[in-house]
């Protein structure tokens, strides 16, 4: 069975650079929940270079199309990666002003969603159930140590789990052959940034030590360092990647 690196939300921005820069040592698949034509021709883009990828349609905060994806993986072959990578932001919104159905839908697909799929990872890769032992990687977000007020709070609290959840399983699984590790972007160059005003956006750029945002390919080569044999006494770590900030 070939060994596999998945990477969820994988269709556009830091996931799609990910799974572009995993072709290169690994057959690929990535889930993605919409935009099919852009997960279509990702998959085409990999294939045209010389690797192999697959795209699943499944919405990380769906048990049922969850299970049924990893069903799908597991005839493809063995899951030697999964990165957590699909996420919502909820839109801009203050916290005095932030709607219940915006929390539920930001902590279903950003919480609920990273749990699930390191649950049917963690199920598939542990030593202790018979498995080869594997790496799992979440895409948390700055935003989760300094709070996004005035935008996003609500995103930043999920954020905030998910940096949680990987310490602790981090140290759940240490000794069933599974490191799990969080990178913590800062300020990306992605369609994300869209959601914030132009001039917030200004400024907050100006405040970057860096004096620029990241890219998604910078984030992609720091998720591709953790999930590599040279980070391997590195487990529990929450890496932040944001220019200084």
């Amino acid at each position: 069975m070939q060994n596999l690196f998945v990477v969820t939300g994988g269709s556009r921005g830091i996931g799609a650079q990910i799974a572009r820069q995993a072709a290169r040592h690994y057959p690929v698949v990535i889930t993605y929940r919409s935009r099919a034509d852009e997960a279509t021709k990702l998959v085409r883009d990999i294939e045209a270079a010389g690797g192999q990828a697959w795209a699943i349609c499944a919405d990380v905060g769906d048990e049922a199309a969850m299970t049924d994806a990893f069903a799908q993986i597991d005839a493809l072959g063995s899951i030697a990666v999964l990165v957590n990578n699909a996420g919502v932001t909820g839109g801009t919104a203050r916290v005095d002003e932030v709607r219940a159905e915006t929390l539920a839908e930001v902590w279903r697909v950003n919480v609920t969603g990273a749990f699930i799929a390191a649950r049917e990872a963690v199920r598939r890769m542990s030593t202790a159930r018979g498995g080869a032992g594997g790496v799992i990687v979440n895409v948390s977000s700055a935003a989760s140590v300094l709070g996004s007020a005035h935008t996003w709070v609500h995103y930043a609290a999920s954020k905030g789990a998910m940096d949680t959840m990987t310490v602790g399983l981090a140290r759940e699984v240490a000794r069933e052959g599974i490191r799990v590790n969080a990178v913590r972007p800062g300020l990306i160059d992605t369609e994300i940034q869209r959601d914030r005003p132009p001039q917030l956006l200004a400024q907050m750029v100006a405040a970057i030590p860096m004096g620029r945002m990241g890219t998604a390919e910078e984030m992609a080569q720091t998720v591709l360092w953790l999930a590599s044999p040279a980070a391997s006494y590195v487990t529990g770590a929450l890496l932040d990647a944001r220019g200084g900030l």
